[in-house]
């Protein structure tokens, strides 16, 4: 940077011009602090995997200073997931969820939205599940009050928030009116959509057709939704609609 100066003229090296250029050199590469809020660990009853590594890929390829959280309480159920059944055994939420942040993971209760700049929900059954009931009562469901709170904290702070495949729900629970998108309604591709989709217009909010590869930005809101595995779609295409969210996110935020 200083070369450049030099060859742009000696008149630019004043110290009033030097500290303007420095200070808006470093503020277009400091990272974004993103919270990813997880909820637990496997597809049928916590975060989807996949989902939750492609947030975490996009956020470091774009910069941004990662967190991760998710709330201390007992899983809805457990899945074998070899065998698609319910177990009897009992889960926590937190502790599953440090399987994917490899231990480096805090209570729900913790996260601060005045500390972060956004905040990225990843999709899986885990989010209709455990934080919220939405995959046993739909949208009469009720959200976990952690998350709610969270949500509505960010929400408050005028501050990013990023949804993915089923979490977009929780948005439509928590802010009533607000744009999301969980696929493309009557397209055999997105199997889910359409029932999804209806449920949340009955709440009030107005869902969004996009397609896999895309995201739905809300402006007002400042929410950035995508469908991910609601759509029964190849995964190189999964990674790079969720791509599309978290620069949404990162622009927001």
């Amino acid at each position: 940077m200083l070369t450049l100066l030099h060859h742009c003229g000696r008149s630019l090296l004043t110290p009033r011009s030097f500290q303007a250029v420095t200070t808006s050199y470093y503020s277009t590469q400091m990272g974004k602090r993103v919270a990813v809020v997880l909820a637990g660990c496997g597809v049928y009853d916590g975060s989807e995997i996949h989902e939750a590594s492609a947030v975490l890929v996009h956020l470091s390829r774009g910069g941004a200073t990662v967190s991760m959280f998710a709330p201390n309480i007992e899983q809805m159920h457990v899945v074998d997931h070899l065998k698609g059944a319910p177990s009897e055994e009992k889960r926590n939420v937190l502790v599953e969820s440090a399987r994917l942040a490899r231990g480096n993971i805090q209570d729900l209760s913790k996260l601060s939205a005045k500390e972060h700049d956004a905040v990225i929900f990843p999709g899986g059954f885990g989010a209709a599940k455990n934080l919220c009931t939405w995959a046993v009562q739909g949208k009469d469901c009720s959200v976990n009050e952690e998350v709610k709170a969270a949500l509505q904290a960010f929400h408050s702070e005028g501050k990013a928030i990023g949804l993915c495949c089923i979490s977009p729900v929780l948005a439509a629970k928590v802010f009533p009116g607000c744009e999301v998108t969980v696929g493309v309604e009557k397209d055999d591709k997105y199997p889910d959509t359409t029932d999804t989709a209806a449920a949340i217009n009955q709440l009030g909010c107005k869902h969004v057709s996009k397609s896999v590869g895309e995201s739905h930005v809300d402006e007002k809101n400042k929410l950035v939704t995508t469908c991910a595995f609601m759509c029964d779609a190849p995964i190189h295409e999964i990674f790079d609609g969720i791509g599309s969210m978290v620069q949404g996110v990162l622009k927001l935020a």
